[in-house]
């Protein structure tokens, strides 16, 4: 009998060893990282609270949240972590921005919960994250370029700085985690009737650019684009398809106050989460 309950007692902490073990490994906490501009931030011109505090418009419809939603199942633990910055570019986002607007669209803490080290940019917080949990990375998402293509600058900063981008977040992450990009949608599509042909190729053109510095790092993109129908122009009562789904899916066609807008709407960021959530493994 005392060699039976001993053996059962043996059997019982190995029993709760496996267990306390299962546990362990349950409750280690996988992270989705969102990187970018202000499409990665969610913003909306909409008002919010969050604890009972004003908040940036729009801040949790952004595609970042949707796409959380989207793959927290998938995960032990799913946890999103969002450091994108309105207003961010590849210049700002590799080197920190003297643009006293675009350093205010990131703080304080109260409206943001991640905010880049003083005299930090978004990139360097996102390699230091990245290295402090190697290994408990589910994926990172990143959008940029937008607001190269829009300032003073133009792409030619964007060729230069992506691809650094992207290598330091890859040194960082670790060859398994998927980094996955995205290309954009054309809010102008609208106001760019009559000469909207001209205007998509424009935006295709761009997409192209953004596509191929991705793929250079064998890294796949959502399609917003093609989410969009972007370079469909199929009538719809007489609307090019294209022009009908930025309305439908941007702040562009509202009118004032909040209007119109280049930013997606609440609908507009859940196609974009599907666009990347078509690109994750399976």
């Amino acid at each position: 009998m005392k060699r039976f309950v001993v053996l059962f007692a043996l059997v019982a902490l190995v029993a709760l060893a496996v267990a306390g073990g299962r546990a362990s490994a349950a409750s280690k906490a996988t992270y989705y990282l969102s990187l970018g501009d202000s499409l990665a931030q969610g913003y909306q011109p909409i008002g919010g609270t969050r604890s009972g505090t004003v908040i940036p418009t729009g801040y949790h419809q952004g595609y970042a949240d949707q796409l959380f939603k989207l793959e927290r199942d998938t995960y032990t633990q799913l946890q999103l972590v969002k450091l994108g910055c309105g207003g961010e570019s590849s210049v700002s986002m590799l080197y920190g921005s003297q643009n006293p607007d675009v350093a205010a669209s990131c703080g304080p803490p109260a409206f943001y919960e991640h905010q880049y080290p003083d005299g930090g940019t978004q990139l360097a917080e996102a390699v230091a994250f990245l290295e402090q949990n190697r290994g408990s990375v589910a994926f990172v998402t990143i959008d940029i370029g937008a607001n190269d293509l829009l300032g003073p600058s133009g792409i030619g900063p964007l060729l230069t700085n992506l691809p650094i981008i992207l290598r330091e977040l890859r040194a960082a992450a670790g060859a398994d985690v998927p980094i996955l990009g995205m290309n954009y949608y054309d809010p102008f599509a609208p106001q760019a009737l009559p000469g909207l042909q001209a205007q998509v190729t424009g935006v295709v053109d761009f997409n192209n650019l953004l596509e191929e510095m991705y793929a250079a790092r064998g890294d796949p993109v959502a399609d917003v684009e093609s989410a969009f129908a972007v370079t469909d122009f199929t009538p719809v009562d007489g609307t090019p398809l294209d022009v009908l789904r930025e309305c439908e899916w941007t702040w562009i066609c509202t009118p004032p106050p909040l209007g119109p807008d280049i930013h997606a709407n609440s609908a507009g960021y859940g196609i974009i989460a599907q666009a990347f959530a078509d690109q994750l493994p399976s």
